[in-house]
C-alpha cells in the first residue's frame, strides 16, 4: 500500500501527548490542525463511515480527497490521477493518525525517575516457628476461603474455626510469623475482623511495615498507630493524630491511650469534646469504659446534660458502675423510696412501690421515659432506677443480709420478676459475683423457676460475672440437669479449653441426644463449640461414639449416619488441634528447627532477592537493603 510523504516532526515542548497531526504534508496557503486523540477514539468506535476522520486542513471538508503530495511515488506505490482514492483515506487514514500520534508521544516521552526502594522491615527478635508449625500454619489459612458453617457434611474438620485457636497459641508462645506468610495473614485479616487482633500481634513490627506498602491492609496500621506513638512517646505526634486522623485512627488511638494512661485519653477527649459529631461522641464516650474510674466523674457528669439521647444514656451506664459516684448516689436514693422491707407479716416481705412519674431529674440521669411496646410506665421507670442503683445500698436495707439471702426474700403484689430482672442487669454492670451467684442459683434449678431471670442471654452474663472455675462447674451441672437445649450461649462464656467436669457432661448430653434418635443438627451450635472448645484429650473417650449404631423405631429417619459422621468430625478436629499444640512446642524430631528465615545482628540482610511466589506479593521483609 502506498503511503503519504510525511512531514519529520521533532518533538519539542509544545508537543502534547493527546494531540495527533494530519499525515499529510501541508499544502501552501493551508494550516495544519490537529486532531486529537479523543478525536481518534470516537471515529475508531463510531466507524469512519459515520464519523469520518477530520484531517483538519483549511479549506477543505473532512469528505473532499486531498491533492497530492508533490514529489516521486513512494516505493511500491503506482502512480494515480488526482481523481484516484487517496489510500490515507477512511480506515487508513484512522491508523495512520493513530500511529502517528503513538510515535509522536514516544519520541516526546522523558525517563522517569526510578522508585525509591522501601526502607528495610524492622528486626524480629522473637524465634521462628518450627518447620511443623509453619507448614500447619500455610494449610489453615489455604483453606480459609472454604466456607463453613452448622450442619455441614463431611467429618472432615473445618480449619478455618481453628485459625483463632492456632493464632492465640502461636502468639502466646513468642513466635514470630514467617516472612513469606505475611501478605497471606494480612489478607485474611482483612477479610475476617475476628482475626485482626490475632494476626497484628503475631505479625509483628515486619507485618506493620508490610502492611504500610499496600493499601488493602491499612486497618493494621489505623489499629496500631496509636499504640506505637504511644511507645515512642511522642504526645505531639499523639495530638496531631487525634486532631487530624480518621475516625477509626481516632477510636484506636483513645483506646491505646486510655489503656496506657486514663487521665491522658480522658483529657485528649475532653479537648475535642464539644465539636465532635453526636454519633462519634457516642463511640468515643463508650472508650472510656476502659480504665473506667472516679477521677472520670466529673467529665461523665457533665455528658449527662448532652443534647444527643444516647450519649446522656452511655454516660449515665458509666457513672452507676462507679458506687461512688454522685449519679449512683441519687440512683440509690430514688430505688430506696419504691423498695422496702415490709415486717408487718409473719416473716419479712420485700415491698415495692414503682414511680409514678419520670421527672427532668430522672431523665438527665438517663431514665428513660418512654417504654418498649408491651411494658408498663412504671415497671420501666423501676427497673432503670434499680439497674442504677449501687448493690451494697440493699444490704443496708434490709438488715445486714447477704446477696443470697435477699434474693431469697418473697416480693408482695408480683413484682418478683421485675425486680430480681434489675438485680440482674445491676450485677452484671457492676461485675459484683456474690450477686451474681445468688441470682443465678442452683444449677439443677430450671430457669424458669429459679431466682433471678428466665432469660438465657442475661444468665449467660451473669455467669460470666464468676471466676472461670466456678463458671466452668456451673455449667456442666446446668447441662448435666438440663440438657444441651438451652445451654449453647451459656456454654459460649467458659473458658477454653473447657475443664474436665464441663467436658464430660457436654459428651454425655451429646450421648444422649444420640440416643434418643434426635436430629444433630438440632445440636450444630453445641457440636461446633465442641470441636473448638473442648480438651483435646477427651478425643479417646468419644471414640466410642462414632460407630454407627441401629435407629430405634420412632428415631428420625438417617439420624445415626449424621451423628456418627459429626463425632467422627468432633474426634478429628480434637485429634487436629492436639497436634497443632504439638507442632508449637518444637520439631518432630525434638530438635529445634533451624531458622529458615534468619536476620543478622545488624538488621542488614545478606541473602538474595527471591522471586515472588505470587504476582502481588511485595518484597520479602529485608530484601529491599
Amino acid at each position: 500500500m502506498s503511503s503519504p510523504s510525511v512531514t519529520s516532526t521533532t518533538p519539542t515542548a509544545s508537543t502534547t501527548p493527546t494531540t495527533a497531526m494530519s499525515s499529510a504534508a501541508p499544502e501552501p496557503g493551508t494550516s495544519t490542525a490537529p486532531v486529537p486523540w479523543e478525536e481518534l477514539v470516537t471515529s475508531a468506535l463510531l466507524g469512519t463511515d459515520r464519523r469520518p476522520l477530520r484531517t483538519g486542513t483549511a479549506g477543505a471538508s473532512p469528505s473532499e480527497p486531498r491533492p497530492p503530495a508533490p514529489g516521486p511515488p513512494t516505493p511500491g506505490s503506482s502512480a494515480q490521477g488526482p481523481s484516484a482514492p487517496r489510500p490515507t483515506e477512511g480506515p487508513a487514514a484512522l491508523l495512520e493518525a493513530a500511529a502517528l500520534h503513538t510515535v509522536r508521544r514516544r519520541a516526546a516521552l522523558l525517563p522517569s525517575v526510578g522508585a525509591a526502594l522501601p526502607v528495610p522491615a524492622p528486626h524480629d527478635p522473637r524465634p521462628p516457628l518450627p518447620g511443623a508449625a509453619r507448614r500447619r500454619l500455610a494449610h489453615l489459612l489455604a483453606d480459609r476461603s472454604t466456607p463453613s458453617g452448622g450442619g455441614r457434611r463431611g467429618a472432615a474438620p473445618d480449619l478455618t474455626e481453628l485459625i483463632p485457636q492456632w493464632l492465640a497459641l502461636a502468639g502466646e508462645r513468642g513466635f514470630r510469623a514467617p516472612a513469606e506468610l505475611l501478605p497471606t495473614l494480612l489478607d485474611a485479616a482483612r477479610a475476617r475482623t475476628d482475626l485482626r487482633p490475632y494476626v497484628l500481634s503475631f505479625a509483628g513490627p515486619r507485618g506493620l511495615w508490610l502492611a504500610a506498602l499496600n493499601p488493602e491492609w491499612r486497618f493494621a496500621l489505623r489499629a496500631s498507630t496509636g499504640a506505637r506513638l504511644i511507645a515512642a512517646d511522642d504526645p505531639d505526634a499523639v495530638r496531631r493524630l487525634w486532631e487530624e486522623g480518621l475516625f477509626a485512627e481516632r477510636v484506636a488511638l483513645l483506646g491505646a491511650v486510655r489503656a496506657h494512661e486514663p487521665s491522658a485519653g480522658r483529657a485528649l477527649l475532653a479537648g475535642t469534646w464539644s465539636a465532635e459529631r453526636a454519633e462519634d461522641r457516642l463511640m468515643f464516650l463508650d472508650a472510656l469504659r476502659e480504665g473506667l474510674g472516679d477521677a472520670d466523674e466529673p467529665f461523665l457528669e457533665a455528658a449527662l446534660s448532652d443534647r444527643s439521647r444516647n450519649v446522656r444514656s452511655v454516660a449515665a451506664e458509666l457513672l452507676s458502675a462507679l458506687p461512688a459516684s454522685a449519679l449512683a448516689r441519687r440512683m440509690a436514693s430514688r430505688a430506696l423510696t419504691c423498695v422496702n422491707a415490709d415486717r408487718t407479716g409473719v416473716g419479712l416481705t420485700v415491698a415495692v412501690e414503682a414511680p409514678h412519674e419520670c421527672d427532668a431529674d430522672m431523665q438527665r440521669d438517663g431514665v428513660t421515659p418512654v417504654p418498649p411496646s408491651g411494658r408498663g410506665e412504671r415497671s420501666w421507670w423501676l427497673g432503670q432506677l434499680v439497674e442504677a442503683a449501687p448493690l451494697t445500698v440493699w444490704r443496708e436495707r434490709f438488715g445486714g443480709r447477704t446477696a443470697q439471702e435477699i434474693v431469697a426474700l418473697p416480693v408482695a403484689d408480683g413484682w418478683e420478676a421485675e425486680l430480681h430482672a434489675a438485680w440482674c442487669r445491676a450485677a452484671v454492670r457492676q461485675r459484683d459475683p456474690a450477686w451474681a451467684r445468688a441470682l443465678l442459683g442452683a444449677p439443677s434449678i430450671p430457669p424458669a423457676s429459679g431466682p433471678g431471670t428466665a432469660s438465657l442471654s442475661e444468665r449467660s452474663q451473669l455467669l460470666a460475672t464468676l471466676p472461670p472455675a466456678e463458671r466452668a462447674d456451673w455449667a456442666a451441672g446446668f447441662v448435666a440437669a438440663h440438657g444441651l437445649s438451652e445451654a449453647f450461649q451459656l456454654l459460649g462464656v467458659c473458658a477454653v479449653p473447657w475443664a474436665g467436669p464441663l467436658g464430660r457432661s457436654v459428651v454425655d448430653a451429646l450421648d444422649i441426644a444420640r440416643d434418643a434418635g434426635s436430629y444433630p443438627w438440632s445440636f450444630s451450635g453445641v457440636m461446633g463449640l465442641a470441636e473448638r472448645c473442648l480438651d483435646p484429650a477427651e478425643a479417646d473417650r468419644l471414640e466410642v461414639l462414632t460407630t454407627t449404631q441401629d435407629e430405634p423405631e420412632d428415631a428420625s429417619p438417617g439420624a445415626g449416619g449424621y451423628w456418627s459422621e459429626a463425632f467422627r468430625r468432633l474426634v478429628a478436629t480434637l485429634r487436629l488441634r492436639a497436634a497443632m499444640d504439638r507442632e508449637l512446642i518444637g520439631s518432630d524430631s525434638g530438635q529445634p528447627s533451624p531458622d529458615p528465615d534468619p536476620e543478622p545482628d545488624d538488621g542488614k540482610t545478606t541473602r538474595p532477592r527471591q522471586a515472588p511466589t505470587r504476582a502481588n506479593d511485595l518484597p520479602a521483609p529485608g530484601a529491599c537493603g
